[in-house]
């Protein structure tokens, strides 16, 4: 695991009554960078409930938090190319738009 930074150590060095939540660029030949986001001035309250929340979901505070961020910026649903452009013609009134799907699954293209 990696250390924290000094920075980061100083941080919670100079605020002891709040924590901070610190998150690092990975990088290796195998791991993608990763971004990093730093929350500051969190309420003891609120990372108590952070802590407990993750527990009661069996997973750590840093994945609990991910899941938190992940579920608050995804689309309610996933939009389809086909629907997305439904919804412009709608938002457009353009006439004469008529858009049938097929039922059946798309079949893979075979090469030969």
């Amino acid at each position: 695991m990696a250390e924290p930074t000094k920075q980061a150590q100083a941080a919670c060095r100079a605020r002891p009554d709040h924590a901070i939540i610190s998150l690092r660029l990975i990088s290796s030949r195998d791991v993608p960078v990763m971004p990093a986001v730093t929350i500051r001035k969190l309420s003891p309250q609120t990372h108590r409930a952070l802590k407990a929340r993750a527990r009661s979901h069996g997973r750590s505070t840093e994945a609990e938090i991910r899941a938190i961020l992940d579920a608050a910026v995804k689309p309610a649903e996933e939009i389809g190319i086909g629907s997305a452009l439904a919804a412009l013609g709608r938002r457009f009134r353009v006439v004469g738009l008529e858009i049938t799907r097929e039922s059946a699954p798309a079949r893979p293209i075979q090469f030969k």
